[in-house]
């Protein structure tokens, strides 16, 4: 049995499950601030719960797209002499950072999502979903989710642009 592998496996489920936890939930909570402050949506409705929920689906969908990135690093840590503290440390600290990227573009996806369709429409659609208009809300989650879909191969894509791979061809 490989022992860093193993470690890194361990890591990658413990960190997964609690990265993936503080991300839902710093995101519900900063809907549900939003939501009070700036739209008085108060929590209880319908309309609001589907418009959260896809939300927090397009934004885990998005930071899930950051497993096969760190994967690749993890690999690529794995290979050289270092010991396994430190190898762990690394992993920590690189993972840290990937997956804050794919967050931040989660929520810009979510949040460019959200501006473009009350653009294209002539409703006030967090009027709507205060009034609890299912309907809107139903739209304005596919929409999210839809392009959380899209996006998530590119946002992996840049993501992984910045491991370190060591280069084929020295120059």
């Amino acid at each position: 049995m490989n022992s860093k592998v193993t470690l890194l496996a361990i890591i990658e489920i413990f960190s997964a499950i609690s990265i993936g936890v503080f991300i839902l939930a710093l995101t519900y909570q900063l809907l549900k601030y939003i939501g009070r402050k700036r739209f008085d949506i108060q929590s209880g409705n319908l309309a609001t719960s589907i418009f959260v929920a896809s939300v927090l689906f397009s934004v885990g969908f998005m930071v899930s797209g950051v497993i096969d990135p760190l994967t690749s690093l993890f690999r690529l840590l794995a290979a050289k002499d270092n010991g396994v503290l430190s190898l762990a440390l690394s992993f920590i600290g690189t993972g840290a950072i990937y997956i804050a990227m794919a967050f931040i573009a989660g929520l810009s996806v979510c949040l460019l999502s959200v501006m473009l369709y009350t653009w294209i429409t002539p409703l006030d659609e967090f009027a709507e979903l205060k009034n609890n208009n299912v309907g809107v809300a139903l739209i304005v989650g596919t929409i999210t989710i839809t392009l959380a879909l899209l996006t998530k191969d590119g946002v992996s894509l840049l993501i992984e642009s910045f491991i370190p791979y060591p280069e084929q061809f020295p120059k």
